[in-house]
């Protein structure tokens, strides 16, 4: 069984009580989009916990994205806490989301407290980018 097949089993890592394959695997597979800044912000942490690079680029804004993008294979992603989201409406270009989410490295466990800001682009969420509050 591939990583991807047991994954579709597994609880889905956003933090939402779903299947991943029901929850943000629909979006990594692009079956879907996102619908609103944090759905595409969940789906970005779940990307970074089953290693999907592809998925960070490609909904990451063309303006800010990076050449490439390398994940660090020695830090485990353990929860993450969306603490507010604003705009990103059905009638809004732009909206944000604060989240906090905590890892575990080598060296001991941590986190990453961010405001992450999006954009619609053609038609779709996609990262811009994010400050610590």
């Amino acid at each position: 069984m591939s990583r991807d097949e047991g994954r579709d089993q597994d609880r889905c890592p956003c933090g939402r009580a779903t299947r991943y394959a029901a929850c943000c695997g629909r979006l990594h597979g692009g079956t879907v989009t996102a619908g609103t800044p944090e759905e595409l912000m969940r789906s970005r942490y779940a990307a970074f916990v089953v290693g999907d690079t592809d998925y960070l680029l490609r909904t990451w804004h063309p303006d800010t994205r990076p050449a490439e993008l390398r994940l660090d294979g020695e830090q485990a992603w353990l929860r993450l806490d969306v603490l507010s989201s604003t705009d990103g409406g059905p009638f809004n270009a732009e909206g944000t989301v604060e989240f906090r989410a905590h890892y575990a490295v080598p060296g001991g466990v941590g986190s990453l407290h961010e405001r992450s800001r999006f954009v619609r682009h053609r038609g779709r969420w996609v990262y811009v980018d994010g400050d610590a509050p």
